[in-house]
């Protein structure tokens, strides 16, 4: 990904949404397994942002750290306000899920169908 591009990131909304419960429960007729689906999703998107985010800020990593170094290293600071800025993985995770982005199966459904 790239910092200076920030496009390639779903759109999600930037502010509160009032969601319709409704609405969440169309593809699973519980409202508790959507909100099981959302969530591991999140925690999904949650870590790959984390990894991605260690693995940028590793290559500012240094053995011996002294104060002017902090202070003069901008791209490090740009990095960091670039993900404080990229929306909440449970916004990304709703989103995708009430665009039928994710792919979930329930095994105790399927034994129950057959």
């Amino acid at each position: 990904m790239n910092v200076n591009n920030p496009t390639n990131k779903p759109a999600v909304a930037s502010s509160t949404v009032t969601r319709d419960l409704r609405e969440l429960d169309v593809r699973t007729d519980n409202i508790y397994e959507s909100l099981v689906i959302m969530s591991k999703r999140a925690n999904q998107i949650s870590n790959n942002i984390k990894e991605e985010l260690h693995q940028k800020l590793s290559e500012f990593a240094s053995a011996n750290d002294n104060l002017e170094e902090v202070f003069e290293n901008r791209e490090q600071i740009e990095i960091s306000k670039y993900y404080e800025k990229l929306p909440k993985p449970t916004l990304i995770a709703v989103q995708e899920f009430l665009d039928n982005k994710i792919y979930y199966r329930n095994p105790a459904k399927e034994a129950r169908e057959v």
